[in-house]
């Protein structure tokens, strides 16, 4: 895919919604999902959800998103999506491990609009850092190791869990 650099944004009243089996792949979108992503449903359906993956976007944050969901716990993160065409979106979103007995049979995310500000003055540089650091390292494993290694010790820094920072930012949305 060929990266435009545009930035493409939906209305604050809208809510991106998608739902995925336990491997990733999607079994729903809305219309706001297939309008934002520039997707027909039937290109999405069954399709791994990383398939609206920015190259912006560090892995040491999905890295993160997918050990607490499969944990059965809630995560809200700021992730930016690329469109079919190439170009991106940003949203703040809240992603839920859906369960039936107990056990855990699919995902949810809903995501929203996020404060543009709180993108350009605490995400985008913390992301870049993340990135950085993903990239200086030629093992992709390794690299996104020490990138969740680099969060969780800002984090600790700040004395808050990811959750609690995000909810923090996410205040001002």
């Amino acid at each position: 895919m060929q990266y435009t650099g545009n930035e493409v944004f939906f209305d604050r009243d809208d809510l991106i919604v998608s739902k995925t089996d336990l491997k990733g792949r999607i079994t729903y979108a809305n219309h706001t999902f297939l309008e934002v992503a520039g997707y027909e449903e039937s290109e999405v359906m069954g399709q791994p959800h990383n398939m609206i993956r920015n190259p912006n976007m560090p892995r040491a944050v999905f890295e993160l998103l997918w050990t607490t969901i499969a944990k059965g716990e809630e995560i809200f993160a700021y992730v930016v999506n690329s469109s079919k065409n190439g170009d991106h979106y940003w949203v703040i979103a809240h992603v839920t491990p859906s369960k039936e007995d107990g056990s855990i049979v699919a995902y949810h995310s809903t995501r929203r609009v996020p404060n543009p500000q709180t993108i350009k003055t605490v995400i985008e540089p913390l992301y870049d850092q993340l990135n950085s650091i993903e990239e200086k390292n030629p093992n992709r494993k390794e690299g996104i190791q020490e990138s969740v290694s680099a969060l969780m010790s800002i984090l600790s820094d700040k004395g808050v869990s990811y959750n609690e920072l995000i909810a923090s930012l996410a205040k001002d949305d």
